[in-house]
């Protein structure tokens, strides 16, 4: 890699990191932690498997979404936050600046989970990156902006039941693996039937203590009265 790309790659990581701590402090994020004046997405504790394992039920819930194609996956993804960043700063048809939520949510079909934020992102072939922001809940369908940028999508995210481990300390690769792991053996103890695509949910901002952080993984179950998910659906 030549050195001028090296510097551009660096210009382009250091936006998009400064693009989150701003939004992050805005938001009234601290150094020990996620404070609870700051949105979540509602759900419903269904069960409760351990101290530490718990079964989620979702409400339906509204995300905006892009996919980028690049030569490198780290190019993408980095256009992809550009521009969900930019729709929640007013580049959309309401000129409405949109408040972060928590948790950042990151996705893959593989074993391996991309670490973005604050943003669920999925890596398909060639480079292909699909990333999606999720909107307060005060918006409908109705009431959400629509975008201006004809990459930018919002979609209709289903009802969802989520088998969740939560976890402090370290959010790096190894330890969103080992959880990933770990749930995995738990749900195939109780005859649960996980499904193939794990995802990582991120509470805290990247300055947060480790053992102060809330950290989590989800898989999406189905046994019995655990059902799949219906599709997602893009809005008008």
């Amino acid at each position: 890699m030549s050195d001028p790309l090296r510097r551009n790659l660096r210009k382009n990581d250091l936006k998009q990191i400064m693009a989150v701590l701003l939004s992050l402090s805005l938001a009234g994020c601290s150094g020990v932690g996620i404070q609870s004046d700051i949105e979540q997405p509602p759900y419903e504790v269904v069960a409760s498997l351990s101290d530490d394992i718990e079964i989620r039920q979702y409400a339906q819930r509204i995300a905006v979404e892009a996919t980028v194609t690049a030569d490198d996956p780290h190019d993408a993804r980095n256009a992809a936050f550009r521009l969900l960043f930019d729709y929640i700063s007013g580049s959309n048809k309401a000129n409405a600046e949109i408040a972060m939520t928590v948790p950042v949510e990151t996705t893959s079909d593989s074993k391996r989970i991309e670490m973005t934020a604050p943003a669920e992102s999925q890596i398909g072939d060639a480079g292909t990156v699909t990333m999606k922001f999720f909107l307060p809940r005060r918006f409908t369908p109705e009431s959400a902006p629509k975008p201006t940028d004809d990459r930018v999508r919002l979609v209709l995210m289903p009802e969802q039941r989520f088998a969740v481990l939560t976890f402090s300390g370290s959010r790096n690769q190894q330890g969103v693996s080992a959880g990933v792991d770990q749930l995995r053996a738990a749900l195939k103890a109780r005859d649960l039937n996980p499904g193939i695509s794990a995802r990582a949910f991120f509470y805290d901002p990247p300055w947060t203590i480790p053992w102060f952080r809330r950290n989590e993984v989800a898989i999406e179950v189905t046994s019995g009265s655990c059902p799949i998910s219906d599709a997602i659906v893009e809005m008008a």
